[in-house]
Formats: structure tokens, sequence, C-alpha cells
């Protein structure tokens, strides 16, 4: 009893001293470094708009400037005149729409061409054709099938993910060590066996990365799509601001955009940690 206590003791103050040390190192890494990085943005920000002044704000007018739609980012005052988190999530929506819809369609397609020589050597021309076009490429084709502005926005999204989630899954299958799969045709494993308790574990990290690639270029390629078709949603408000010259709130949808992009990355990687129960960084 009296040899528990004293390891508690010991286990208890070796923490003590552990956290005292990473403390500063915390609050260096996690609060200090980024607030410079970012107020080294906000003064080159400020010299470029001293410079140019008719038409750039400074950082504390366009705060004031937009200080209603950080005030009340869901308000709803008439057709098409709505709050920017009403926007968000309609961009929200198409992104996810077409994401996920990519990843059903990708991560099986990755999976055969990682496990099947033939498929890969069918497919891989394909893939390699279509993966340089730009996306916008595609846009007037949606709309000639679609011929809607929201689902040519959820196809071109769809598009967009299936390459970096196609590639990484199949580069993730192919990788699995030779001498598991040996291991399991040795013990009769059946083919789906395989596939469920060596292949897929093996390969998730690989397809999680392909996933948070594809969130990101989704999320990058969306404000350009709405920029082009209008309606509600990010994008068509930047270029809404911009025709009015209000440069302003195209700041702010900057802003909004770039945190909504790293939030988004953030809970995919909280997810794969989840589900692979393995940090997405090396500590």
């Amino acid at each position: 009893m009296i040899l528990q206590l004293n390891l508690a003791a010991i286990f208890a103050v070796a923490g003590q001293v552990a956290w005292k040390k990473a403390k500063p190192v915390l609050v260096k890494d996690v609060v200090i470094l980024p607030a410079l990085g970012f107020l080294g943005i906000i003064l080159l920000w400020w010299i470029v708009a001293l410079f140019n002044h008719e038409l750039m704000p400074t950082p504390p007018e366009a705060l004031v400037a937009n200080l209603d739609y950080i005030l009340n980012p869901f308000y709803e005052r008439g057709p098409g005149n709505l709050g920017i988190g009403w926007l968000l999530l309609a961009s929200l929506r198409r992104v996810l729409l077409g994401f996920l819809l990519g990843a059903i369609v990708a991560i099986p397609l990755g999976f055969l061409i990682g496990m099947s020589k033939s498929a890969m050597l069918a497919l891989n021309p394909i893939i390699q054709i279509f993966k340089p076009v730009s996306p916008l490429a595609w846009l007037p084709i949606a709309l000639a099938i679609f011929n809607l502005a929201d689902p040519s926005a959820i196809f071109v999204i769809f598009i967009t993910s299936l390459w970096p989630t196609i590639i990484n899954t199949a580069l993730g299958v192919s990788s699995v060590p030779q001498d598991y799969l040996d291991v399991a045709r040795v013990l009769e494993i059946p083919r789906w066996r395989r596939i469920t308790k060596i292949i897929w574990p093996a390969s998730l990290p690989y397809v999680f990365t392909g996933l948070r690639i594809s969130l990101g270029i989704a999320w990058l390629v969306i404000v350009a799509v709405e920029m082009l078709t209008g309606g509600i949603g990010i994008g068509f408000f930047v270029w809404d601001e911009w025709s009015r010259l209000n440069l302003s709130s195209v700041f702010l949808a900057v802003f909004v955009i770039g945190l909504t992009g790293l939030i988004l990355d953030y809970a995919v990687g909280k997810l794969q940690e989840l589900v692979t129960r393995r940090p997405t960084v090396a500590k």
C-alpha cells in the first residue's frame, strides 16, 4: 500500500514537472507565433491600404464596415439579401454533397486500381487525362447537362473530389506489405476478410490523406464556380461585393473562406485520428 502511494506521488510530481516544461512551449507554438504571423499579415495589409486608400480600406475601417455582417451573420432582409452565415451554409452544402458523392465513387475505384493490375492499366490513362483538366472547364458541360446552377456546381465539386482520393487510395492499397497478404493466403483467409482486416486498415491513412486533399480543393473550387454561376453562396458574395467596389466585405469573405477551410481540414484530421487511432501529425 505504501509502495503504491509512493509510486502515485512520483508519477504526480513527474507529471507536474513535464507540464511546467511543456506549457511555455505550447503557449509559444499555439498562441504567440501564430499571433505574430497574423499581425504581420495585418501590418502588410495596412501598409498597402495606405498607398491605395481610395479603393482599399485599412483593417480598422474594414472591421467597422463589416460589423453588421459579423454581429448578424444570419439576417434575412428580403429576397437575396441574406447574412454571410446563410451564404456560407449554402456553399458548404454544395461542397459536402459533391465531396461525399466523390468519396463514394473514388474509394472503391481506388481499391480496384490498387488491387488489380488490369484495372490499373485500363483506368490509369483516363485518370491521367482528366486529372489536369481545370475544374472550371467542367462547368459548361455541367450546365449543358443539368441546365441549373446548383446541381452543376455540385457536379464540378464531384469531379474535383475524385482524383486525389482515387490516387491516394490506390497508392495505399498497393503499399500493403506483400508478407501480410502471403500469410493471409497461407491461412486461407477469404478475399473479403483480407480486404476488411488487412488491406482496409493498412490503407486508411492514405485514404484520409486523399480525402483531405480533395476537400481542400473542393472548397477552393466552389468559390470560383459560384462567381460564374451566381445565386446564393460565398463565392457570388465575393464577386458581387467587388462589383460594388466594396473591398471591406471582400476582405471579410476571404477571412471567412480561409477559416472555414481550416476548420474543415481540422475536422477531417480529427475523424482520421478517431478511425485509425493514430495521430495525424508526428509529435
